[in-house]
């Protein structure tokens, strides 16, 4: 038993050197370089039910798998937080920026024992460790991720700490190594479990780093290199930070793709500054954007961001995008506004840059005689007038581009009609409840007349209609109730005229209608 404790402490001792990554740590998956921005709290039991032999494995472990992620302020920060009697940081997030200082920390990781005393571990992470813009604590506004590494035996009242942690915005992933409570462990992780919590042996804790791995990168993912405001001939280029504190510089290499054997070493190395397939520019270690110009329409391009410096080997960053298909102006011509003899006209979208000039032509359908409006550049309305009412017209916009091109876009609007209000209308009584209403007509496209009337005091709300055709100019309305209010509108193609109105009153000592017309009222 003593001889194998002994091999045992040999092992650890041997850790510094077996952590070391080998030629199967160095095939790095380019996924992972660079791909991410977060900040993970491993929750690393070493209580004295976990074996020297268990430590040692699960050490071996985090270092593969965190052996591929790009470390640093702007990129994926890494903290250990042993559980034990009393719970130890064995490091914080700011402590290493470098693969060769977190290797060799991992190395001199010696197990607490004691008891599994995981709740005080969770207060202390809560508290201190994974609290964002504390000091040595978490970012403010990165993702958070907390991993529980145990081997199952006797976790203790951890639910209710893990659920406070992801209230307030921590992922939590668990690998169990033993014969955990199922149940427990399936309700602290993040949803959904089978992503995050993994069961496995020990000695075959290795197959499931690349699945651990990915569950995290799918936690901390970052878009680090972005396209935007693409239009037919630019793009805007954008990037997090990837160079410390603004030192070194930016190679941006951009091209069609495709053509990337065009160019002597392809896209990451090509040198051509010219109208080659490929082309680079070059910004400052502060820089988060370039645009990118003088590209074709309607193509795909790959851009590739080159941080360059002296103290880091930082791998290139690259992005596919399409520009727009060219747009000539106008796209769109609208009539804003339209009365009897005027029509507002407007187009876009504007492109002062490429227009010389816009032409407006319009005239009467189907053959009025055409007149044309000539606008500035920069103008992207007209006001067109002298125009007949109730009369459609085509308008067509041109732009004449400096290329040479030219662009063309109609629409047929019609004018308002005129409306024409009533005139002379006349209530002549006729017997002791009806009453003959006339008015004068003759008025050219009027399409009928709408008459109605409304009972006076004690029959109000009594309302009644009449439509008549145009060549009606009277009608007799009977068993009319007294002081009833009589209107009549004319009525055309797309609204109705300004119409009249009269009352009706009777003599109360004759109790009969008086005669003759009455004022409007």
């Amino acid at each position: 038993m003593l001889l194998m404790e002994g091999w045992i402490t040999l092992i650890v001792v041997l850790g510094g050197v077996i952590l070391r990554p080998t030629s199967t740590q160095n095939a790095i998956p380019e996924t992972v370089l660079n791909c991410c921005e977060g900040d993970i709290l491993f929750l690393l039991d070493s209580s004295g039910s976990v074996s020297s032999y268990e430590h040692y494995h699960m050490i071996q472990f985090l270092s593969q798998l965190l052996q591929p992620f790009s470390l640093g302020p702007d990129q994926v920060r890494v903290a250990l937080l042993q559980v034990g009697t009393e719970p130890h940081l064995e490091f914080g997030f700011e402590a290493h920026s470098t693969h060769h200082s977190l290797q060799g920390a991992l190395s001199r990781i010696v197990p607490l024992q004691g008891d599994t005393n995981t709740e005080a571990a969770l207060r202390l992470a809560r508290e201190k460790v994974l609290v964002p813009g504390g000091v040595g604590g978490a970012r403010a506004g990165i993702p958070r991720v907390l991993v529980w590494l145990t081997d199952g035996v006797q976790p203790g009242a951890v639910e209710g700490p893990m659920v406070q942690l992801k209230q307030e915005g921590v992922a939590i992933l668990a690998v169990s190594t033993g014969y955990g409570d199922y149940q427990v462990l399936q309700k602290v992780v993040t949803e959904p479990a089978k992503a995050h919590l993994y069961f496995v042996d020990i000695d075959h804790v290795s197959i499931i780093t690349k699945d651990l791995r990915d569950a995290i990168i799918e936690l901390i993912r970052a878009e680090r290199l972005q396209v935007r405001d693409v239009t037919s001939s630019s793009a805007v280029l954008q990037w997090r930070p990837v160079l410390s504190g603004g030192t070194g510089y930016y190679n941006i290499v951009f091209g069609p793709l495709g053509t990337e054997g065009g160019g002597e070493g392809g896209p990451g190395t090509s040198t051509s500054t010219g109208s080659g397939p490929f082309r680079r520019v070059s910004r400052p270690g502060d820089s988060t954007w370039a645009e990118l110009t003088d590209l074709r329409e309607d193509t795909w391009y790959r851009a590739t961001l080159e941080p360059q410096s002296n103290l880091d080997f930082l791998k290139p960053l690259s992005v596919n995008f399409t520009t727009l298909p060219e747009v000539l102006s106008p796209t769109t011509v609208t009539v804003t506004e339209s009365n009897t003899s005027s029509l507002k006209v407007s187009w876009g979208p504007l492109q002062p840059n490429s227009v010389l000039r816009y032409e407006v032509e319009y005239g009467a359908l189907p053959r009025g005689e055409v007149r044309v409006v000539i606008a500035g550049p920069d103008q992207s309305s007209a006001i067109l007038t002298q125009l007949q009412p109730n009369t459609e017209y085509l308008v067509t916009v041109s732009a004449l581009h400096s290329t040479g091109r030219q662009r063309a876009m109609s629409v047929r609007v019609c004018t308002q009609e005129e409306l024409p209000a009533l005139q002379d209308l006349e209530l002549t009584t006729v017997g002791s409840d009806s009453v003959q209403v006339s008015w004068r007509g003759s008025v050219e496209g009027v399409q009928g007349y709408w008459v109605t009337w409304e009972g006076g005091s004690g029959f109000s709300g009594q309302t009644s209609s009449l439509y008549l055709p145009p060549n009606s100019l009277s009608t007799l309305l009977t068993h009319l109730p007294p002081a009833t209010r009589i209107c009549v509108s004319p009525v055309y193609r797309t609204a109705r005229g300004e119409g009249l109105c009269c009352t009706a009153q009777s003599y109360s000592e004759a109790g009969t209608w008086g005669h003759g017309p009455y004022s409007s009222a």
